[in-house]
């Protein structure tokens, strides 16, 4: 089966697929940037540039595979800028990388180095704050400086990261990533009764699959405010993942934390799987599938009834097992249900694992096919 067309435009840049990887470890310098062009990212982001080289503590990143989550202590490119002005840059660029340049956290800082850095022939910048009254000042700089399309990093940690869309707007910003990792967050070894990471009271920064529900609201109610493009980033780790962050309304979609779990290899099978979804789906492209979310409420519990196809069913019993009104029963033999304890929850269709179970119109009542 032919896939769908994983090429995008982004503010003015035409990028060979959706996914952009997000600053951090895996776009630590111009090697790390080559290697993930050549995989198929449309872009990626530089670790966030400042005035002096980083100095990491030891250990600052914590991964949980099985969750697909990390938790880090990481602070921001532990090259000073003149390494990357002089070297990183120009030699990513040089290979054909499309570049943005990730550039941190003050308006001094802005002030400073987004002309140097623009210089080397990077696609764009992106800006990124812990204090979210600097990203005003600073996006307005940014794009006073300079010609090429100015990114705004939101972070959920935020008191209201949608407070100054429009005041952002206004600045004459590009589009916006949305969003930042969660945090500050606690994970404790019971072993040593030390936090995982060490730092500022061995607190760190959430990132994942498991903020993935609380970003794609994000970029949901983004998408609402703005008609600027926007990079959806945070919890991304499948090919079911990526369709969501552009329904919700991502033009392209960032990586990092997957990648880093997996090995930057896995982004080959990323656009493969995505491309062959998003034809099994209905589109014909990524682009096509941006925004496009159905927001029409779901039908309420009187039109509804359960389905069962039994030839799917494995009788994995896992529908009995998370019923909390212990009001079910399914197998080979067929599904019944209790009609006076279910209220319709859904939780068990949730979680077949191979579809048997589903809601379809029906007559109002608590039903089931066998």
């Amino acid at each position: 089966m032919k896939g769908a067309n994983m090429q995008v435009m982004l503010a003015g840049m035409k990028l060979q697929s959706p996914f952009i990887i997000g600053s951090g470890p895996l776009t630590y310098g111009a090697q790390g940037m080559k290697l993930l062009s050549r995989l198929g990212a449309g872009a990626v982001v530089t670790k966030t540039i400042r005035d002096q080289a980083a100095q990491n503590p030891i250990p600052h990143i914590h991964g949980y595979s099985r969750q697909g989550a990390m938790i880090n202590s990481e602070l921001w490119s532990d090259y000073n800028p003149r390494q990357w002005v002089e070297q990183e840059l120009p030699a990513a660029v040089e290979a054909g990388v499309t570049v943005i340049a990730s550039i941190g956290h003050t308006l001094d800082e802005i002030k400073k180095w987004t002309v140097p850095i623009t210089a080397t022939g990077v696609s764009a910048v992106e800006l990124v704050s812990y204090e979210a009254m600097q990203i005003i000042p600073m996006a307005r700089e940014a794009v006073r400086l300079t010609g090429k399309p100015v990114f705004v990093k939101l972070s959920p940690n935020w008191v209201d990261p949608l407070a100054m869309i429009r005041e952002l707007e206004g600045c004459g910003v590009a589009g916006f990533t949305a969003m930042d990792s969660v945090g500050p967050v606690l994970s404790i070894d019971i072993k040593t009764r030390k936090s995982v990471v060490a730092g500022t009271d061995g607190r760190g920064w959430l990132t994942g699959s498991a903020i993935k529900p609380i970003i794609l609201h994000y970029i949901n109610a983004l998408s609402s405010m703005t008609s600027l493009p926007i990079i959806g980033l945070g919890g991304v780790t499948t090919a079911q993942d990526v369709i969501e962050f552009a329904l919700a309304g991502s033009h392209a979609v960032g990586l990092c934390t997957v990648l880093m779990l997996r090995g930057p290899d896995y982004l080959k099978k990323l656009i493969a799987d995505t491309a062959h979804l998003l034809v099994e789906v209905g589109f014909a492209s990524f682009s096509e599938a941006t925004g496009a979310m159905d927001t029409a409420a779901l039908p309420d519990e009187g039109t509804q009834q359960f389905s069962f196809d039994h030839t799917l069913c494995t009788d994995c019993r896992k529908c009995n097992q998370v019923c909390p009104y212990r009001a079910q029963h399914t197998g080979k033999k067929g599904f019944q249900v209790d009609r006076k304890l279910c209220r319709l929850c859904g939780l068990c269709i949730s979680v077949c694992p191979t579809e048997a179970l589903g809601f379809v119109p029906g007559s109002g009542q608590v039903g089931a096919s066998t």
